[in-house]
Formats: structure tokens, sequence, C-alpha cells
């Protein structure tokens, strides 16, 4: 049933003439230049206006036909003479015809006519509701196509510009009349679509909120339709892949996404639980992570692909996929991305009808990105347009063998009128290589065909997608449930151009409803308030007391070695420096502290590091060396001691062990190992005090620059970087009355009671020695003149402690 939006009739006089005139709503349809990505608008067309056939002039049918005016301008009408379907005047020499309301619309020439949609169609756009419904393909079933397989499925053909004749994934029907409707756009002035565009939309005040951009808008859409399957990431069995307080990163890439809202989205939901790697063209399409006002951009990390953060970003280079992969892999301990974004477009003004077929390097260079950087069970989603050609529609077939469900989805904050999409992928399947490898055949020989008649027309033979009922099926109805969406889209934006009194009444009360839905705060986007680091630091340690942040050091020697007689109590680490706070306001606002009254933050200067804001960390600035004599290199880096507050995490009453731990997870999430220029933040490594043997281990004798040729004592970390050690700290991480013991009996370490007596295996509520009492309490043996920790030293000083003493006071103590 077809629905008229009438336009108020309205009546005046005009040479003493009754007027008036009433307007129907006709079908409408848009370029896909109202494509979100794109701010340049076609044309459009007004409808005819609709006359009125003459009335009988018997008077006693105009009141019936004129009861909408009322009883006074009808009997000034009639007191003039009027008569229905005759002209005022003495011999009815005046006009009979209504005057028609204005077609001038814009700034167009003055009395022209744009050809636009004639009624056919007759669309009920009044109704029209968009919904967003998951529907998955059907899982398929066979085996992934092999390498011999593969290897006869590419088809070459002469090169296409049209997509008329694509008939075979949608009704002709159905596609040439969204063509139409599309085309009816081409000569709309831009202001006068954008603004019945953004009145028909009921989702359109959603826009980009809090974020960067309306794309940050669209990931959280599909994040909560698909519940969380990108920010939360389950196993087989429902359990998430990672956790905030344990676990590893949350790793995810966005190619083809400048300037980076989907990234804003992951980490302003993630935070430091987080690390994303990009790739993007480099220029005014690239990242801007100084835009990212609502989330930690310094977890993000640019890589463009050959040349690393030098290259030029460009996906459709193959050797830009090989190396974004291989970055990727190394960064993630060779497992790969929990999942993948891709929001690549272009502009394609003038050929919007052709964009599917402009776009099918790009489409394919994505999803071959994806399937080379994921992890087995990794995730994938994708934006596409058209898909209509067998081009894509193989490309979708290739990700429904190669991904457990696949889906394409149509978010509500994708513009309904446009022919944007997104495919959703879950579950890459393990044996995915030969895929790949196809792919990345395909891409080779699109870039040799570039510029050419010829072209890569079939991924997959037709024949094969068609025997596949299934997928056929479901790709046939997919195309052509988003096509009806699309069309009554369009009639409705040509119905609010047409009237330009229309609107949605219920946009404010969408935009609250959804953002409470998806979880995403209602509020303004603004620039992160500046503070300075005094009023940081009291805010985020709420105003509590600094005193033990002056603690000083407690010495190790023969007099302090008992409180170490609860061996299993205590942690170690190697000292390199002076122990200070660090405190991030965000990039490369960094300040320390001595911990000395009074408080005075003293910005870190010489150095290249970012952090994220809200940050406070116990560390030293350690000169580390590379090598030995004239090759060798130094270079300036934070040891993470201990953390306090972490992005705004307060993780200060955490076990001293899970506060290491959690303190490595953001340490590998800020890390940059494509940026070799800035300088390296590390954790301590954490030693137990009963196997302190490790350490001296890992201590040699070695000539530094400064050395005048003598060997020194050096301290070698995991990344076979070495410094100076000045010494070891010893920190106790079990809270009073609590302390550790060794059970021979069971072969188990316990917590004992020192005051109700009590014992257990279990860790007890409050035995976690907060931050405050591990820093206030602990002891440091200085590795100074005279004492002996490596067996090159000869010159002993009996007054003071060496590694055999304290090594002998360990085995008196925790005999095991």
């Amino acid at each position: 049933m077809s629905m008229m939006i009438f336009v108020s009739a309205y009546s005046c006089f005009m040479n003493s003439l009754h007027l008036f005139v009433s307007a129907s709503c006709l079908d409408s349809s848009q370029n896909d230049s109202l494509s979100d990505q794109e701010d340049h608008r076609p044309g459009f067309s007004m409808p005819s206006i609709s006359s009125f056939d003459d009335q009988d002039t018997d008077p006693s049918n105009a009141s019936a036909n004129f009861s909408m005016y009322n009883s006074v301008s009808q009997k000034l009408m009639a007191k003039m003479g009027f008569r229905e379907g005759e002209g005022l005047g003495k011999f009815g020499q005046g006009r009979k015809e209504i005057v028609e309301a204005s077609t001038q619309r814009g700034r167009r020439g003055l009395g022209l006519t744009l050809q636009g949609f004639q009624g056919e169609l007759n669309v009920d756009c009044g109704v029209f509701k968009q919904v967003n419904y998951v529907d998955w393909f059907p899982e398929c079933t066979t085996e992934n196509p092999d390498a011999d397989e593969l290897r006869d499925w590419m088809k070459l053909g002469v090169r296409k510009l049209k997509i008329e004749d694509e008939t075979e994934f949608c009704t002709e029907d159905l596609l040439h009349t969204l063509l139409r409707c599309k085309s009816v756009f081409d000569n709309l002035e831009g202001e006068e679509m954008r603004r019945a565009r953004t009145r028909s939309n009921p989702y359109e005040t959603i826009r980009g909120g809090i974020f960067l951009n309306r794309a940050a808008m669209k990931m959280s859409n599909i994040d909560h339709c698909f519940d969380q399957m990108f920010t939360n990431p389950k196993d087989s069995q429902g359990k998430p892949l990672t956790k905030d307080r344990e676990g590893e990163l949350l790793y995810f890439g966005d190619v083809c996404a400048g300037p980076g809202g989907f990234s804003e989205y992951i980490l302003w939901k993630r935070r430091w639980h987080a690390k994303g790697f990009g790739m993007t063209l480099k220029g005014p399409c690239d990242f801007k992570l100084e835009d990212f006002y609502s989330a930690p951009s310094e977890l993000f990390e640019p890589y463009y692909g050959e040349g690393g953060v030098d290259g030029d970003g460009d996906i459709t280079r193959p050797e830009n996929i090989t190396a974004f992969r291989n970055f990727v892999l190394e960064s993630t301990e060779r497992r790969g991305l929990h999942f993948l974004m891709a929001d690549g477009g272009f502009s394609v003004e003038g050929q919007e009808n052709i964009q599917e077929i402009l776009s099918k390097q790009l489409l394919l260079c994505q999803f071959l990105t994806a399937i080379s950087t994921l992890r087995t069970g990794g995730h994938f989603v994708c934006k596409t347009f058209d898909l209509f050609t067998p081009f894509s529609v193989g490309l979708v077939y290739l990700l429904y063998h190669c991904f457990d469900r696949i889906c394409l989805f149509k978010p509500v904050t994708s513009r309904p009128a446009n022919s944007e999409r997104y495919i959703v992928c879950r579950g890459l399947k393990p044996g995915s290589d030969a895929v790949r490898e196809y792919m990345f055949r395909i891409n080779l020989k699109l870039n040799q065909l570039r510029n050419t008649d010829t072209d890569v027309t079939e991924v997959v033979p037709l024949s094969i997608i068609k025997e596949d009922t299934d997928f056929y099926q479901f790709m046939v109805n997919s195309n052509e449930s988003l096509c009806v969406v699309q069309i009554k889209a369009l009639a409705k934006i040509h119905a609010y151009v047409v009237d330009q009194t229309l609107s949605e009444p219920k946009q404010a009360d969408i935009r609250k409803e959804c953002l409470k839905l998806w979880g995403v705060p209602d509020k303004a986007r603004v620039t992160p308030a500046s503070s300075d680091p005094n009023s940081k630091f009291y805010e985020l340690i709420k105003n509590s007391d600094v005193e033990p942040f002056q603690c000083k050091l407690t010495p190790l020697n023969s007099t302090t070695l008992e409180k170490l007689r609860h061996i299993l109590d205590h942690r170690c680490i190697v000292g390199g420096g002076e122990q200070i706070f660090l405190l991030a306001l965000g990039k490369s606002q960094i300040y320390t502290w001595d911990g000395k009254m009074p408080v005075r933050w003293r910005k870190l200067e010489n150095f290249k590091l970012e952090l994220p804001r809200d940050t406070l960390l116990s560390v030293e600035i350690v000169q580390e060396l590379k090598g030995e004599g004239k090759a060798q290199r130094r270079i300036n880096a934070v040891h993470v001691m201990d953390a306090l507050i972490l992005n705004g995490t307060d993780v200060r009453d955490q076990h001293f062990n899970q506060r290491i731990q959690m303190a490595e997870k953001f340490v590998k999430a800020v890390a940059k190992p494509s940026r070799p220029d800035m300088n390296p933040i590390r954790v301590k490594e954490v030693y137990r005090l009963e196997e302190m043997e490790k350490i001296f281990v890992r201590l040699e004798m070695k000539v530094t620059k400064s050395s005048g040729g003598v060997p020194r004592l050096s301290y070698t970390g995991r990344d076979d970087r070495h410094f100076l050690p000045t010494g070891l700290y010893i920190i106790k991480t079990v809270n009073e009355p609590w302390t550790m013991a060794y059970s021979k009996n069971s072969k188990m370490k316990f917590f004992y009671n020192k005051t109700t007596k009590d014992s257990t295996y279990a860790m007890p509520p409050n035995s976690a020695a907060p931050f405050h009492v591990c820093h206030s309490e602990r002891l440091f043996w200085a590795w100074v003149d005279g004492v002996i920790v490596h067996d090159s030293q000869t010159r002993m000083d009996p007054e003071k402690l060496s590694k055999d003493d304290v090594l002998s006071f360990v085995h008196q103590n925790y005999q095991p």
C-alpha cells in the first residue's frame, strides 16, 4: 500500500483570485554519493505538481469541493462572483487554472525541470523502517579448495565499465530500478540533498558522538549487534579469549581506515588491554591519532607496509601486504590478530553506479590482508558496496569457505540510501593458506593488467557458485533485500526534498536509545582537559597520604638481613639507576618526581616516549648498552619497577606479581617496535628470593666505552641489552600478619597468620601487600666496591655483604 504525503493546502488573494495548491509525494532515488564517506552531492528533479480536474460549476458543489477553506473566505470569493471552473471578471476572462507552486529550488536555472521519479514505484516511504538483524549465511560444510583446484578458477575477460547487465545475483527489474533511482540524483544540488537526507534518516543525529567520526559509531553498532564479538572475543565454549587483569592483549588491525574511527572505538572500549596495528594511505587520508579524544592513541601503531613508517600504505601493492603481515606476526609472537577491520573506499564522483567495479581490487586486497594477518579463530569486518558482479560474489564465496560463518550486515548507523554494507566473518578456519596464496596471485594479475582492456572477471567459476545452492540463494536474497531497503530510503529522501516541511520527529529519542543500548555516553565530543602534573597526581592517588612515596630505602647489611627470614615473602629486582616516579598526561607529556618533599614534577627532557594519560609508575631511567667496544650503542630506557595507575586504572592494591603482570601487558601495548627513534620502555625482570642464583648467572664483566678498557660488571636482560647494575631491590610482597612457608609433607607453599596461627593453601584476602607496603619496606643491596657478586671480582670488604653471604642465608632459611 502506498502512502501519499501531502503538502498543506493554502489560500491567498492575487488579483482578487482565490488560489490553492495541493502536491503529492512521488517516489525517489539516490546516487551513491550519498555514501557515508563522501560529501559531494548529486542533483535532483522536482516531481510534477498534481493538477486538478475541472469541477462541476454547480454552486452546491463548491462548498464541498472547497470545504478545507473557512466560510469567510468562501463568502468573499462568492461575493466577487466566483464560480468553479470559470474566471473572475465581467466576461469570465480571469485565469481559470490554479497558480502552481514554484518549482524553483536552489540556484538552478529559472524554469528548469529535472527528470525524476515518475511515480510508478509507489513506495511506502512513510512506513519504511531500518532494522538491525544478524542473518548468517548457511554454514559451509565443504573443505577449503586446495591449490590445484584454485589454479584454474581465475578467468580473464574484456574490461567492463557497466553494471546494468549483472543480473546473476539480483533480478533485472530490481537492479535497473535501483540504478535509475541513483541516476535521478545526478543533478540535485548538494546542500538540498544533504538537508533532506538529514531530515529523513531516523538515525542521522547519532553521528560520531564522542568519537572522531561516524565510522567509530558504526563499529560500536556492529560490535553490539554481534554480541561484542570484536571487543570481547570468545572461544568455542563461550569463554573470553582475553581478560583485563591477565592474559594476552587484544590484538587488532585496522586497514584502509584513516582517520581511524574504528580504532578509536576499540581503544575506548578496551583501553590498555588492546593493541592496534594500522595501514592506510599516507597523506590526507592518513590516521589522525592526535584527534583520538576518547581513546588512548598511544596504543595504536601505524605501519605502512614496505619501508615501515616511511612506506606509502597502498594496500594494492603486494610488497606492502607482505610487509604488514610480517610485522603483525613479529609483534604478536607469530600468533596473528584477534580481528581485523577494513573500511576502504574512495571517491567515485560521476561513476557512482559502477563503484563496485572500480573498487574490486581494493575489496580483494582487504580480504587478502585479513586472511594473511588473522590467527586461527580470528574475526573480520569489512565495508563493501554493491555485490552484483561474479568477481565480488566470488570473493565472498572464498571467505565463505575460509571462515566458520559469514554475514552481510547493514548497521542502522550506515545511511540506508547508500549501497554500503559490511561483511562480517567469524572464526578463521585452519588451512586457509591456499586461498591466501590464490588471492595474492589475483592481485598480482590485477596489477599486471592495469591500464589494459583485459581484466580478471571471475575468481570462482559461476557454475561452482550456482551449484552451491545454499550460498547462491542466500546471496541473491541478501542483494535483493538490500536493494529494496535502498530504493525505499531513496524514495524517502525524494519525498523530503519535495516537501521541506517533513521531518523525523523521533531522531533525538532514537539517538538516546541507541547510545544507551550500545553503552556509549550521550555526550559531546570535547578535547581532553589539560591539567598540571601536581594536580593530576593528587587526583590519581585520590588525595591519599604521600608519605609512603618518600620512604627511603633500607640498606641490606648484616643487621637488616634478618628481615628476609621469611624467604617466600620476597621478590628481587636488579637496579640500574635511581628509582623515581613517572607521571604521564598523554602523548609526550611525561613528568618525573624523585620522591622527595616537596612534591615537584619535572618534565622528562631529551626523551622520545609516548604514554597514555593518567598513568603513574615507579621506574628507573637506565642507560642500556648493546655490543662492546667501539661498536657499542647506548640508549636511555625506562625500566618499570612497579605500577600504581595504568591509564586511569588504579592497581595499587593488587598483589605485586599481578601489578608486574599488568605492567608487562601495558608496556607491550605502548611499545613501538617500528619506531627505533623512540626510547624503549620495559618492565624489570622479577626473581623470587629463593631463586636468587638465576640473577648471578646473568652477570658478566664487559668493556664499555667509558671504562678505559677495564671490564665492568654488567647485567644482561631478556632482549640481549645490558646495563651496569647498581644493586638489588628486595621487595616484600606479603602483608602482615600473613607470611608464606613451605610444607615438606604436602610439598606445597601455604599462608600462615602469625597472629591467629591459622594456615591455608589458598591466598587469604588482604594478604597481598599493596604498593605502599612494598615501597616502604624495600631493602636495597648496593653492589658497591668491595661487594663480590661475580667470580672475577677479587676485592672484598668484610663489612659488606657479598653473594656468598646472602645465598648462605637464603639456603639456611628455605630448604624445600
